[in-house]
């Protein structure tokens, strides 16, 4: 899954627009500029066209900070993304421009043309489904270098109970469906990802009841 996401860091947008993470530049190539990339669009080679442009996200000390990058070449080699980008000639300057993240702009009334991509603001604010169950809504999307999490704010039927959160692996094997219409997400999670949901400790409390119970009758 490829959560196309808005920046937090870096100025906003024109109005009508978000600008949406693409990738990373991750390490160096060879002596003639080339930077190996990860990617967070399923479309690279549209992406990464020939004369793309892309916003930098990077450290205001950078020498690039508040420039744009332009694609030069885009290939992979041995199986993985490579860019040539205008004005990085050489291993120094593409050293500069590691751990920097692209980002481009989008109309924020169109949705993504990837299969299986979403914008954070369609999906903050989905309820989150568990066994037919709701048990939480998406707060927000948290893009981390291994994965993005959905940060998701349980339910509770305790009113003076502080919201739980958790954070939920944004993978196909753990959200296998993403209903925007109807505003849901369903999450199948591996045992003791969701352990506080309403219920679990009411099983846990009737099965102690059940064991005080049992000892009770073994003493009579």
């Amino acid at each position: 899954m490829n959560p196309e996401s808005s920046p937090k860091d870096t100025a906003a947008p024109p109005s009508g627009k978000t600008q949406l993470r693409v990738g990373r530049l991750v390490k160096a190539h060879g002596l003639k500029g080339a930077i190996k990339l990860e990617l967070y669009t399923d479309d690279p080679a549209g992406r990464f066209a020939p004369g793309a442009t892309f916003t930098l996200q990077v450290p205001e000390s950078s020498p690039w900070h508040g420039k744009s990058l332009t694609v030069r070449e885009f290939r992979w080699m041995n199986s993985h993304p490579v860019a040539f980008f205008d004005g990085v000639d050489d291993r120094d300057a593409a050293e500069e421009l590691i751990r920097a993240i692209l980002w481009i702009d989008q109309d924020t009334q169109s949705a993504p043309a990837e299969e299986d991509a979403w914008f954070d603001h369609q999906l903050v604010g989905l309820d989150v489904v568990r066994d037919g169950q709701t048990v939480g809504r998406v707060i927000r999307v948290d893009h981390m270098p291994a994965q993005d999490l959905l940060i998701v704010r349980m339910s509770s039927t305790d009113a003076h109970a502080e919201a739980r959160e958790v954070l939920v692996p944004f993978v196909k094997a753990i959200v296998p469906e993403v209903d925007i219409p109807a505003g849901r997400v369903v999450v199948t999670p591996p045992p003791g990802l969701f352990e506080d949901l309403a219920g679990d400790d009411g099983d846990e409390d009737a099965e102690q009841g059940d064991a005080e119970q049992g000892d009770a009758d073994q003493q009579d």
